[in-house]
């Protein structure tokens, strides 16, 4: 056996250093972190070659006070806690005290700061684990942390970077995460001199989207507040028409900080069930809060896994919330009509903050610093001029004049049937498009899923009864949940050693697969053990409806059409059938004349 080593310094640096920064990701987090932990209403972010040339964050922040400058560069040095008993309640970003002695480990690192109190700033350089003497400087309130030359002393560590272009979108989506986290903060980010976006830091969360996201989303934003003794939640939801194919755009924020939480993914996803096609995932952006009590943020390293008590009674809070704020809305899509490939370009604000970004230093007095070697500027950032920040980000009418509403039915002007399957309805500016089938769908789906909750499926006897023949574990399945089948319209009986009798089925379902229908209902069940209202048992009673609807390519009457509406004018959520498929969709008046070049814009 090996005989027992103590590490040297440099080591142990290394060693904890690959726990905290892996990427140029890593690096600006913490030090953006700890602009935000410093009070700053402003941060600048700037980067080279994705992060591996250079780094700079500037902030207007609190700053550090010159005999804390070299404390702060040792390991374990931290503002945020004192002792153990503070790891139960944190409420600050970072708290470690490993981060700046970790950068410092693999790469230069410069730091200019200056607090209120004092007259004038400090200059220090770590540089190749030398530490400069602090120097006095002229220099604003705040910090700007310069690091160079990331990983110059871990070559092997760049082998596992991505491209430079990728690791600055790591960046780049790391910023607008935080940005949206502190729509207080004005932020700026500059990647390869160029201004990739800027926020304006005037509080409003929908400004923030609006300008990472751009005007498509935040004109389809639906806001949603939870006041709750458990947990509070503020911040906005997507229109059904921004689902997306994965949970890249379900973003969540726990007391300020990014984080990633299965039980926000799944309640907010849960709220949406309605209105989304299996596989897509909803857009949101929402702010939670709670007491730190609740949750553990030391689950990962990187603190952007969390884990939280009262998990159960957290997810029902917010699955109702959103179920709630969604159907408040009529979700009738709309389908502009694009003349070019320009005009379905995604319009973006240009970078416009009402207030102004901290920079770093004049130029001159930079280039005075020793040692320093500034990242380049092009003129255009440095002199970057601030036009007029937009005021109004427009949002829907709460009280708009619904389309399915008793007291729209009587201006419908319904054009006829196309293709068998769709109807043109015409009413005020628009022009409607109803899928009969996925209409119908969804109120069938609707009242049976009333008559399984109030236990009154119509049945309809089956002559002669289909026998099943099932194995243990079927047996098992149909005796444990044989209260789910009853409710479903299923009457069951024993036939034996290993078969029951099937004498009805739901009234809707009767004339198709019976049988099929009845074998996936218990294979699933086996699956997927009940717990409430499961999918299963919703899935299967979107499957009865489907079968039972008016299929497309079937001729309907004017008076089907409007019973039809009718029903759907009765229903929570009437806009989308129980697959996620929208029942309607719509197109407007000025964008048909566009098409047509009656107008042009």
């Amino acid at each position: 056996m090996a005989g027992i080593n103590i590490l040297d310094k440099a080591t142990i640096e290394q060693i904890a250093a690959g726990e905290v920064v892996e990427r140029p990701f890593n690096v600006v987090k913490e030090l953006a972190e700890n602009s935000i932990d410093a009070g700053a209403s402003n941060i600048t972010v700037e980067i080279k070659d994705g992060g591996l040339s250079s780094i700079r964050v500037t902030d207007d922040g609190e700053g550090i006070a010159e005999e804390d400058i070299k404390k702060a560069f040792m390991p374990h040095a931290t503002s945020k806690i004192i002792d153990i008993n503070d790891l139960l309640s944190i409420s600050s970003l970072g708290f470690r005290g490993e981060a700046l002695s970790s950068i410092s480990a693999v790469s230069d690192i410069e730091l200019i700061t200056k607090t209120k109190e004092e007259l004038l700033g400090c200059h220090f350089i770590h540089e190749k684990e030398t530490d400069s003497d602090i120097e006095k400087i002229g220099a604003p309130q705040g910090t700007t942390m310069i690091v160079k030359n990331l990983f110059y002393n871990v070559p092997a560590r760049k082998k596992f970077l991505k491209s430079q272009t990728g690791e600055g979108n790591m960046v780049n989506d790391l910023i607008e995460h935080i940005a949206l986290s502190h729509p207080e903060i004005g932020f700026k980010f500059i990647s390869n001199n160029r201004p990739v976006f800027q926020t304006s830091g005037n509080g409003d969360l929908k400004e923030v989207i609006y300008r990472i996201y751009g005007r498509e989303t935040s004109d389809n934003l639906i806001g949603i507040t939870v006041e709750d003794d458990i947990i509070k939640a503020n911040g906005f939801l997507g229109n059904p028409s921004l689902t997306r194919s994965n949970r890249s755009f379900e973003t969540f924020f726990m007391n300020g900080r990014y984080v990633h939480c299965d039980i926000f993914s799944k309640a907010v996803e849960e709220g949406y069930s309605e209105y989304l096609m299996q596989h897509k995932f909803p857009f949101c952006v929402i702010h939670f809060e709670c007491d730190p009590s609740m949750i553990d943020v030391n689950v990962h390293p990187a603190k952007m896994e969390i884990r939280i008590h009262r998990k159960e009674e957290v997810y029902s809070v917010i699955s109702e919330a959103v179920r709630g704020c969604m159907s408040e809305r009529e979700h009738i899509r709309a389908v502009p009509v694009y003349e070019s490939k320009e005009e379905i370009k995604e319009f973006r604000l240009p970078p416009v903050p009402p207030k102004d970004s901290p920079e770093p230093f004049e130029k001159n007095r930079i280039l005075s610093i020793r040692h320093y070697d500034p990242i380049e500027e092009s003129e255009d950032v440095i002199k970057q001029e601030v036009p007029p920040v937009v005021s109004n980000v427009s949002q829907m009418d709460l009280f708009e004049e619904r389309f399915l509403s008793k007291d729209s039915m009587s201006d419908y002007r319904i054009i006829g049937q196309v293709f068998k399957t769709y109807w043109l309805i015409e009413y005020q500016d628009k022009l409607y498009m109803m899928d009969q089938h996925a209409a119908h769908e969804k109120v069938k789906y609707e009242r049976l899923m009333e008559q399984y909750h109030k236990k009154s499926v119509t049945s309809q006897s089956l002559n002669p009864p289909i026998i099943v023949d099932l194995s243990a574990r079927e047996s098992e399945a149909v005796s444990e949940y044989i209260d789910v089948f009853e409710k479903l319209g299923m009457e069951i009986e024993n036939f034996g050693t290993g078969s029951i009798a099937l004498r009805s089925m739901p009234q809707d379902l009767y004339g198709t697969d019976e049988l099929g229908f009845f074998k996936d209902i218990v294979d699933e069940l086996m699956e997927n053990p009940l717990k409430g209202d499961p999918e299963v048992i919703l899935s299967k009673i979107a499957s009865m409806s489907c079968k039972a609807a008016v299929k497309g390519n079937t001729e309907m009457n004017r008076e089907g059409i409007l019973a039809l509406l009718s029903e759907l004018m009765t229903l929570d959520n009437p806009y989308n059938c129980p697959h996620g498929r929208p029942t309607l969709i719509s197109v407007t008046k000025q964008d048909i004349e566009k098409r047509f070049s009656r107008i042009v814009t």
